[in-house]
């Protein structure tokens, strides 16, 4: 028996939540909150993406913890901040959408400098971001740091949010302590795979038990860090991934996955094909790093040509992996690219850098089956998340 194609503009289901279509605005951090509060920029940057047809709106990046921010300008899940994040969900709703908050850690990804706190990593390593050394946490700071997750999601839903995405990709934190080049711990977080995933299955558990069955959690999941084998070194790859994602789907916490791949530490341009931004990179820092980027930029953003669905293949093997709804991410821009993500299996689409170029494509797409993306894939909106994150093509900085 033939199991029917979903129709991507049509309601469906994602754990509790009835969405309006099989659409989602991922995590693409914002650069819109200078005191790591919700600004009005912020609200109509996710009331404008409401607007335009997509089902859920993901809010990126609400951290849990201050020392778990890229830099201090990032909202991180206080008291504080609830007033502020009420006002963006109950935005994002009046447009016909739902809200979703992407809640982590940025381990050594964080600012120590900019944060006046230490970076964390699975295991000691540099933080390059605040040039200082990570703090591996023990046993004890562990289970804290779980704590942590679980009140910052608990915040995050009485601040108006529907759903969560735990950031679990990229080298963060609990991505982190997945690789095994980035985690050479010996004790029960480290070595063997089901070690080394303890920490993600313990957030996730954390987190269900504060929330409750009424909230969507899903968990953003690297499938390769983009750092190939070299010797006896090697980082977190898609077979290990599928294997996580088993682990997840027999612990029953999580509503989905959302696939993703590369590493903010060690190779970031595997996520985000296309053209490498070497020059603006460098340019949207000062000091040491801008030096650094100049020097080493081919080295550290590497060029992958774009092509449309490029995480297909790797996301492919997670779908034979497990039976539990998949979110496919990574060059998703047209009619083409959705039917092909739901002709095989995946259960919703997510979409970053062609929404910052058009927040109303999804409306576009429903009504003409012939709209084709205008996002170039030149990827110079990546440097500006450290400003207002924006399609300078758009705002008409560069011309199209």
């Amino acid at each position: 028996m033939t199991t029917p194609i979903r129709d991507p503009f049509a309601p469906a289901r994602l754990g509790p939540l009835r969405t309006r279509n099989r659409l989602i605005k991922c995590a693409t951090f914002e650069g819109m909150t200078p005191d790591a509060l919700v600004t009005d920029e912020l609200i109509e940057f996710h009331r404008e993406v409401a607007a335009g047809g997509a089902a859920i709106s993901t809010v990126a990046y609400c951290a849990v913890a201050p020392e778990g921010r890229t830099d201090r300008h990032q909202i991180w899940l206080r008291p504080d901040a609830v007033a502020g994040l009420h006002r963006l969900t109950d935005a994002i709703h009046a447009e016909g959408a739902l809200a979703a908050a992407q809640v982590g850690h940025a381990g050594a990804v964080a600012n120590s400098a900019s944060n006046g706190a230490r970076a964390l990593s699975a295991s000691r390593i540099p933080a390059p971001m605040g040039m200082s050394m990570t703090h591996s946490p023990d046993a004890d700071e562990i289970a804290a740091l779980v704590r942590t997750f679980a009140d910052g999601a608990r915040l995050a839903v009485d601040s108006g949010f529907d759903a969560l995405e735990l950031h679990c990709g990229h080298n963060y934190l609990l991505s982190s302590f997945l690789s095994p080049l980035l985690n050479r711990r010996r004790d029960g977080y480290g070595g063997s795979l089901v070690n080394r995933a303890r920490f993600a299955r313990e957030v996730a558990a954390a987190v269900r038990d504060a929330v409750g069955d009424d909230v969507a959690v899903w968990v953003k999941l690297n499938m390769y860090d983009g750092t190939p084998r070299r010797g006896p070194l090697r980082g977190f790859d898609v077979d290990e991934a599928c294997e996580v994602a088993r682990l997840f789907e027999a612990d029953g916490h999580l509503d989905a996955i959302e696939p993703t791949a590369g590493s903010s530490l060690l190779n970031p341009m595997y996520l985000f094909h296309g053209d490498a931004p070497r020059k603006e990179f460098a340019q949207a820092f000062s000091g040491a790093m801008r030096w650094g980027l100049k020097a080493g930029g081919p080295i550290f953003l590497k060029h992958y040509p774009y092509h449309d669905t490029y995480l297909l293949p790797l996301a492919r093997e997670l779908r034979a992996a497990v039976r539990m709804p998949l979110i496919l991410l990574g060059g998703v821009t047209d009619r083409a690219s959705i039917a092909t993500a739901m002709n095989e299996g995946f259960d919703f689409v997510a979409m970053g850098r062609a929404l910052l170029r058009e927040p109303d494509l999804p409306n576009r797409l429903a009504l003409d089956p012939t709209v084709q993306s205008r996002c170039t894939h030149c990827n110079l909106c990546m440097p500006t998340i450290y400003t207002h994150t924006r399609c300078p093509i758009r705002t008409g900085e560069v011309p199209e």
